[in-house]
């Protein structure tokens, strides 16, 4: 299950979403799964290295992956050598997640939500969720991670978010075309300075559990730039975009596009911030 923003932040993650909206946003993803596998991007090299030294993700570990979407992260971790178990809500994004592990060995994706999916009688190594965390009810996620893992096994949580950088003033411009569209924008926002996000809300979170030791971070920045229809189409996948009515999301992605095209050559550079956080099972 894939992570995503509120419609006229652009950031790119959640900003912790109330649970009514988080249960009715998690469920938007799984409508056009293919759009979503085409578009989103996935991880830097860099971040399955931290895995591997940080977290013991590694050839051989056994890995419970939560929210696995259509395979950005599975992908690369079964090409490692990993024994994978992918717990994934969404029929369709399973279903395609399936497809693009076909041939690897040691993977099985499961259709089911991690709240309530029953755990094996074999404890896991670790408990990867890639920018997926977020959407699991709070009540119960921290938890059923230190119930599935053995003791020392870590926990691997990785966060995105849209940060400063790259085509900065498109990112300050854009924001007339989301007060236009949609009325729950925030007049003048802006993405976040990296230095200025911290993973203290889930090292928080983590600690109140008493399950886990501390939990340590590994941060990557990275650019990345899109055309003005691959940009639409990374919009088109995020929930709080999906989540307007009809009119208004056609509008603003419509304003969006002739913004690109207008202003900026028919491109923008977009900053993410990706952050790692493990922590082991007591």
């Amino acid at each position: 299950m894939p992570d995503d923003t509120p419609c006229g932040t652009q950031a790119g993650r959640d900003d912790r979403p109330d649970e009514a909206r988080r249960a009715r946003l998690s469920r938007i993803f799984d409508e056009d799964a293919e759009l979503y596998d085409g578009a989103r991007p996935g991880y830097p090299a860099e971040l399955y290295d931290d895995l591997a030294g940080l977290a013991g993700v590694r050839g051989g570990s056994r890995v419970l992956e939560v929210g696995c979407g259509t395979g950005q992260a599975t992908v690369p971790l079964a090409r490692r050598g990993c024994r994978i178990t992918a717990v994934e809500a969404g029929p369709h994004m399973a279903a395609v997640a399936r497809r693009n592990l076909a041939g690897a060995t040691g993977v099985e994706v499961v259709t089911a939500r991690f709240e309530s999916w029953p755990l094996p009688p074999e404890p896991f190594d670790a408990v990867v969720s890639a920018t997926a965390f977020h959407w699991i009810d709070p009540a119960v996620r921290v938890a059923k991670a230190a119930d599935a893992l053995r003791p020392g096994g870590a926990l691997a949580v990785v966060r995105t978010q849209h940060v400063g950088g790259g085509t900065e003033e498109f990112f300050a411009e854009v924001q007339r075309c989301y007060e236009r569209f949609d009325p729950d924008t925030t007049p003048g926002l802006r993405p976040p300075a990296a230095a200025g996000v911290d993973g203290s809300d889930h090292a928080r979170e983590v600690a109140r559990s008493g399950r886990f030791g501390p939990t340590v971070f590994r941060r990557h920045e990275r650019d990345l730039t899109y055309t003005t229809s691959r940009y639409l189409d990374l919009l088109r996948t995020y929930s709080g975009h999906r989540a307007l009515p009809e009119a208004a999301r056609n509008g603003l992605l419509a304003c969006i596009g002739a913004l690109i095209d207008g202003t900026y050559g028919g491109r923008v550079t977009k900053r993410y911030l990706i952050e790692l956080g493990v922590s082991y099972r007591r």
